[in-house]
């Protein structure tokens, strides 16, 4: 049965709160990468976004949300530019380069994590928090955390809408983009600092290992509803923070379920159902054929 009171609990509204803001806006920006065919990179850079965290905590002997997400965001963006660095000066494919970098970072991360674990040094510091940036902790964020998410957040929406339209001829014909005078390298910036933005702010709610879904699943299931960029970007959006609210309401009142992968699994639900019912999914797709072989 629905239950009323959850929805004005303290812990509902501030939870609820970050993950739809969160999952709303990265719903958006995952647009960007999806369209541009590098869906990957965005988990390339949140599992590489991890070292940065514990070297952070290593560095400042402490557990402070900013310090952690700027040692997050340096990490992932120096991962970011060795993978554009050996894609333009090697022979590999960019999913090998991808591997390469996601295994070694986070394996560096992991590491790291372990020496401090079985080091006197960090003893007296409490370590207990880093564990939930690899598997994330959503039902135990704080106000602080959702300030945080609004102050990366708000940002990197409002870029998104600035250069709405550079970004929407980038993405589709690049090449005419740079013949009107459009400085592409700019916007490949500007779209790292939304990517990265997004990920540093929720690695703490779903964590290294599911952080990508957040920017990925959405786009995949606003695509098979629409063609047009703009309707795209509204659809992942709110499919995004739809799946927030219904995640976050699920396993707050089911115990033991946890609520940033809980959220996850209902984004890959309504991505499911897209790809089978959507107006450019599969049935569509079939209809399609049977009627160009008739």
């Amino acid at each position: 049965m629905f239950n009323m009171d959850i929805l004005t609990g303290y812990s509902f509204l501030i939870v609820g709160a970050g993950t739809f803001l969160l999952a709303s806006i990265a719903g958006a920006v995952g647009c960007i990468t999806v369209l541009k065919g590098q869906s990957l990179i965005g988990d390339a850079i949140g599992h590489s976004a991890f070292p940065g965290i514990i070297l952070s905590f290593m560095l400042f002997m402490q557990r402070d949300p900013v310090l952690l997400t700027l040692g997050a965001a340096v990490s992932g963006t120096t991962a970011f530019m060795l993978i554009q660095v050996i894609k333009e000066n090697s022979k590999l494919e960019l999913d090998a380069i991808l591997a390469v970098i996601l295994s070694s970072f986070f394996g560096l991360g992991m590491v790291l994590k372990s020496y401090i674990q079985g080091n006197s040094l960090y003893k007296a510091v409490a370590q207990s928090g880093l564990s939930s940036y690899i598997f994330g902790q959503a039902a135990y964020i704080m106000k602080a955390d959702v300030k945080l998410i609004v102050c990366l957040g708000i940002p990197t929406l409002v870029l998104l809408i600035l250069f709405y339209k550079e970004i929407k001829l980038f993405l589709f014909d690049e090449i005419y983009a740079r013949t009107i005078g459009i400085k592409t390298i700019l916007l490949y910036a500007i779209i790292l600092i939304m990517t990265m933005g997004i990920i540093a702010a929720g690695l703490k709610l779903v964590g290294a290992i599911l952080i990508s879904s957040l920017l990925i699943i959405p786009a995949i299931t606003a695509m098979q509803w629409s063609e047009k960029f703009s309707r795209v970007l509204v659809i992942a959006g709110a499919v995004g923070g739809i799946s927030a609210l219904i995640g976050t309401y699920l396993s707050t009142v089911y115990d033991g379920m946890s609520t940033g992968a809980t959220i996850i699994l209902v984004m890959g639900s309504f991505a499911i159902i897209s790809l089978v019912i959507g107006p450019h999914g599969m049935i569509s797709n079939i209809k399609m054929r049977r009627k160009s072989n008739d």
